[in-house]
């Protein structure tokens, strides 16, 4: 009996958030996984790891680990987790001239060997980030984008629940715009069994909750001291992986180049977005109230700063 023939998607980075990445990738039976690394050694031993595993957990797709583009050729979707982990009182654009290089690098290696594949990005800043993949690719901005939404609004799930005892389950969180800092928590279109919980909770236990989100990633590290979260990410990036090799459209919070939309253009940010194996098919604007649209552009607006420091941008929002 011939073994089924998976996709393959390639992880670029063996790292915490890469080889979560890969596991929940495998033990999900999405797809056969390269993960690549320049650490020799490193994605091979974590692979091998994996590999030791798979009679246990009962997995169809295999995984390599290896340092050499090569292997990684005819991927379906390329994930780019390259780059320097944020650390304790750091920020997220502190990081930019950091992993610019690498994640450029990664690019042009990655559309080498895999020119059909989709790029999907979580390097930090990743807004910036997958801008750069963006243009540095040459691929049309469909085809390329980031993992952001996906993680604020799971981090705000996780704070509404635990503020009221919801039933994770029962509660849809919806936190778009730039990830980090900038990031706007849309309480209004957060519900717990379909209503807002703007109409639950006070003012004050809303802030309380959006404040918690948008430091959800800081709150990590910081308990961490020497690292940054990887569980929720990677959990995160499988989720979109999985729409990503998918036919069907699936509409997930997803950092996207936005070309009118929300008026903002010629910028990537996280918002409901329709995708599948042709990349990002289509986006539904959410109906903003003022305030809420005004918060997205400012957002946007820091998200452009940094991206005109790099001198990347040909056209302003």
């Amino acid at each position: 009996m011939s073994e089924r023939t998976y996709p393959k998607v390639t992880i670029v980075g063996a790292g915490n958030v890469g080889a979560t990445t890969a596991l929940f990738t495998l033990m999900h039976n999405l797809a056969d996984v390269v993960l690549i690394d320049v650490a020799e050694g490193l994605p091979q031993g974590k692979a091998l790891d994996m590999m030791h595993a798979r009679s246990v957990e009962h997995f169809g797709p295999t995984v390599c680990g290896t340092n050499d583009y090569a292997d990684t050729a005819g991927s379906d979707v390329v994930v780019i987790t390259a780059g320097v982990a944020r650390k304790p009182g750091m920020t997220r654009e502190e990081l930019v001239a950091i992993n610019t290089d690498i994640v450029r690098s990664v690019v042009d290696k990655v559309v080498a060997a895999s020119p059909e594949a989709l790029i999907l990005c979580v390097t930090n800043p990743l807004d910036v980030m997958t801008y750069l993949a963006y243009k540095q690719s040459g691929l049309d901005h469909r085809r390329v984008l980031g993992m952001g939404g996906v993680l604020d609004s799971a981090r705000f799930a996780f704070a509404v629940a635990e503020a009221t005892d919801a039933d994770i389950c029962d509660i849809d969180a919806c936190a778009i715009g730039a990830h980090g800092d900038a990031m706007t928590p849309m309480s209004a279109h957060t519900t717990i069994c379909g209503k807002p919980i703007t109409e639950l909770l006070t003012p004050d236990e809303v802030d309380a909750l959006v404040e918690r989100t948008v430091f959800g990633g800081a709150e990590v590290v910081g308990l961490l001291k020497t690292g940054s979260a990887f569980v929720a990410p990677a959990a995160s990036v499988t989720q979109m992986v999985r729409a990503l090799l998918s036919d069907e459209e699936t509409t997930l919070f997803s950092c996207v180049y936005l070309n009118g939309e929300y008026g903002i253009s010629d910028i990537y940010l996280s918002v409901p977005a329709r995708i599948s194996n042709a990349g990002v098919v289509g986006i539904d604007e959410l109906a903003l109230c003022e305030v809420d649209l005004l918060r997205l552009r400012e957002s946007a607006a820091i998200t452009a700063a940094s991206l005109d420091e790099l001198s990347l941008r040909t056209s302003a929002s």
